[in-house]
């Protein structure tokens, strides 16, 4: 879920839209948010390429809300765009009913390996994400706060670039891993049911 969520705002980020110097103040919404966090407070703000790399790199939940909020005002409004860009990328097995991928109060929330891929393929357009995506360990709140990278290959296998993990109690534990090797860039995803 949070590739489609690091798309949307990458893109606003090239339209201009956004800048990643710009400071996103969170909501009681995002604060919220359980599993994978940075543990934003409400009313804190952050810039948006720090909640960008806690997204990536820690896969926090209650980043991605936030930006999801930056960038469209409210996380259902940007939940509306991440389904019309599923559809403009052909991904016909995708509804997505939140921007993080929790799924304990969902009922239609699911995606495919194949379509996982597609926007996968999508995203590392943008090199920025694969910057981040191949940090190993990171720090925001001016070193305050560590981020550690919950793709261990990023670490152990040679030309690993990304690029995002995922695990919830109905998803179980899935990966699309990115590398690299000489002018091939490849893709694999695993999606555990």
């Amino acid at each position: 879920t949070k590739i489609m969520t690091l798309l949307i705002v990458m893109e606003a980020v090239d339209s201009g839209a956004i800048k990643l110097d710009d400071e996103v103040s969170v909501s009681s919404n995002a604060a919220s948010m359980g599993g994978s966090q940075i543990f934003l407070e409400e009313g804190e703000t952050m810039s948006v390429e720090d909640m960008l790399k806690s997204v990536v790199i820690s896969s926090a939940n209650d980043a991605a809300v936030a930006l999801a909020e930056h960038v469209a005002g409210s996380e259902e409004e940007f939940v509306k765009r991440m389904n019309l860009r599923a559809a403009e990328l052909g991904m016909k097995n995708t509804k997505f009913e939140n921007t993080n991928g929790l799924d304990d109060t969902v009922t239609e929330h699911l995606t495919s390996a194949r379509d996982i891929a597609l926007m996968s393929r999508e995203l590392i357009k943008h090199e920025k994400i694969l910057k981040y995506s191949s940090i190993w360990m990171d720090t925001i709140r001016n070193g305050a706060f560590g981020l550690t990278n919950t793709n261990r290959l990023v670490r152990f296998y040679k030309g690993a670039t990304g690029l995002k993990t995922g695990s919830t109690s109905k998803a179980k534990f899935c990966v699309s891993a990115t590398a690299k090797r000489g002018n091939m860039h490849l893709i694999c995803v695993i999606d555990r049911k």
